[in-house]
């Protein structure tokens, strides 16, 4: 059974951005959405998400939201 497990290698330049990643200083919200490459076999970068935080309501705006939040559509 252990001769059909198919293991996936890390895009070198994934494991450098995921340790800056893991070490960074900011304290905004952030993430990094990987995927699998199948024909290579490779964890890879997919997207790359900074989300700042609002400090007062009016710079709450519909524009603002539809700029962050787009990505969840």
């Amino acid at each position: 059974m252990s001769e059909s497990l198919v293991v996936c290698e890390v895009d070198e330049d994934l494991v450098k951005k995921l340790r800056d990643f893991r070490f960074r200083k900011e304290t905004n919200n952030a993430a990094i959405i990987m995927k699998i490459d199948k024909d290579k076999q490779l964890v890879i970068l997919e997207e790359e998400h900074e989300v700042f935080e609002i400090r007062n309501t009016e710079d709450l705006t519909e524009e603002w939201l539809r700029e962050k939040l787009g990505f969840f559509r």
